[in-house]
């Protein structure tokens, strides 16, 4: 089975300069778990997903601090300016989650368990060989394909036990 035979095609997305709290409507109103990022132009920036709004509301990381020769020399800085960030964001560009994570239409579910899985990537905006996206795919569409295959397993008749040879 292919990521096309169970991508959703009506992918509702968002611009850049969206605000936040329209973004948090249309995750509670459709029941979404992100929302890509498109320009005018349609080309894919980044995704705005559910952690990403719930990191706009945690604890900055503080940065860590090395002492060396009675000087602290500050560690993480990086994470600490995403962290400020992401907090003080206002818009899906400064929330969003980049570079995205994607998959072809033409790779197997497997592929994108796997992409899911390694990158912590949910939902995976499918793109085609120009990069312009066709669908997503969330995890809530692998487990009602892994939902499908487990009823139909479960349905197949049992073998008969093969006689013993006497």
């Amino acid at each position: 089975m292919k990521v096309a035979d169970i991508m959703t095609r009506q992918v509702i997305s968002v611009r850049p300069d969206t605000r936040v709290g329209e973004i948090a409507r249309l995750f509670r109103e459709h029941g979404l778990s992100g929302l890509p990022v498109v320009t005018e132009d349609g080309e894919l920036v980044g995704i705005v997903t559910e952690l990403d709004m719930v990191r706009r509301h945690a604890r900055p990381q503080l940065p860590e601090f090395l002492p060396f020769l009675n000087v602290y020399v500050p560690l993480r800085t990086k994470e600490y300016r995403e962290s400020l960030r992401r907090i003080t964001g206002v818009t899906a560009q400064d929330i969003m989650t980049t570079p995205v994570n994607t998959i072809s239409p033409d790779a197997s579910i497997e592929d994108a368990a796997t992409v899911m899985v390694s990158n912590r990537a949910n939902p995976l905006p499918v793109v085609d060989e120009t990069g312009k996206m066709v669908g997503i795919i969330s995890r809530t569409d692998l487990l009602r394909v892994f939902e499908e295959l487990e009823l139909r397993w479960e349905e197949m008749p049992a073998e008969e036990p093969a006689e013993a040879a006497t």
